[in-house]
């Protein structure tokens, strides 16, 4: 699919204003977001992710600067038309009762259903698609109070494929669930950006998942405003680390993932590969003690086939099977 510029910011500041006073949560936003990707926003609490998801779906008024959704400003759209181009998914919980989950999903043609909202056969194939697309179909007749967080969230990502626009917004969607239903709606919306070629653009916490599974990373900061590209260059060009540089965390450049970086008190060498020297040396380095073939010490682990072997000064002086007794044995001398 053929990658197309939907939102295009120039310049923008946002934040709030009041009869008193304004205040900037953050300016100079000069961004593009593309079709048939999957962008997260990332930034620590306060920093202005949700202002910015509220002033791109015209919930909330710009400060000044410009935002142009499919080469027209959003100003230049009226209510109703700016609906058939961008939904939004909020991550409030809400109570509703007396309503089947495929009536709520139904409530996405609303801005083509006109006043009474009766929906055509045309309407209730698009609802039929898009709870196809989520895979809910087991969950059509539901009521809407009796689904789980996850479920509900899948409900509301089909409602938004319904109102069919070519962008969706989603705030913390995976706030409140538990890390497999974190995992299951990152990879769907993933999936979406891809079957769909939307643009789907959100916000998030989950920054393991995120830099994992989006197209595109928006790094949000106050300092030196928003960075964007993909995961593995802003890895490798250091702006993750310098990002989320805290006492304790760093960024494995092995992996493009964070890590608890430990004080160590030891050094042993390991010798292997594959997933057991990784879970080995994981072990080893929660419990103080630094691993690597590149190490020189009078201790040595190595791998062989099942077998874990202890090596000190060239002689083998214990075998285990599991990472547990390595520990006992290892942590104790």
């Amino acid at each position: 699919m053929q990658r197309e510029k939907t939102i295009d910011i120039r310049d923008l500041a946002i934040g709030y204003t009041s009869k008193r006073n304004r205040r900037v949560v953050a300016e100079n936003v000069n961004c593009s977001i593309f079709s048939g990707e999957l962008t997260c926003l990332l930034g620590a609490n306060g920093i202005g992710k949700s202002t910015l998801l509220r002033t791109l779906s015209a919930f909330q008024p710009k400060l000044f600067g410009d935002i142009y959704i499919q080469d027209r400003e959003i100003e230049e759209y009226a209510e109703k038309e700016l609906s058939t181009l961008i939904s939004v998914v909020l991550t409030d919980k809400f109570e509703i009762k007396n309503m089947t989950t495929h009536e709520l999903i139904g409530l996405g043609r609303s801005p083509y259903t006109g006043f009474w909202g009766r929906l055509s056969k045309e309407d209730r194939a698009i609802v039929d698609k898009s709870i196809s697309l989520v895979k809910i179909e087991n969950l059509r007749q539901r009521m809407v109070h009796t689904l789980s967080d996850g479920e509900r969230q899948k409900v509301m990502i089909a409602k938004a494929l319904a109102q069919e626009t070519p962008i969706v917004l989603l705030d913390e969607p995976t706030a409140f669930l538990d890390f497999p239903s974190k995992v299951e709606i990152m990879q769907l919306l993933h999936q979406l950006s891809r079957k769909t070629n939307k643009t789907i653009f959100l916000s998030t916490h989950d920054l393991e998942l995120a830099l994992q599974i989006a197209d595109k990373i928006w790094l949000m900061d106050k300092g030196i405003g928003i960075r964007i590209g993909t995961p593995e260059d802003l890895s490798l060009n250091g702006s993750l680390s310098r990002f989320f540089a805290r006492k304790g965390i760093i960024l494995d450049q092995h992996t493009g993932l964070f890590r608890v970086e430990n004080d160590y008190t030891k050094q042993i060498k390991i010798l292997g590969h594959g997933q057991m020297y990784a879970m080995i040396r994981k072990a080893l380095q929660r419990n103080g003690i630094m691993a690597s073939c590149d190490i020189e010490s009078d201790f040595c682990i190595e791998i062989v086939g099942d077998d874990i072997r202890i090596l000190k000064l060239g002689k083998c002086i214990a075998s285990v099977y599991t990472i547990e007794e390595l520990l006992e044995k290892i942590v104790i001398e």
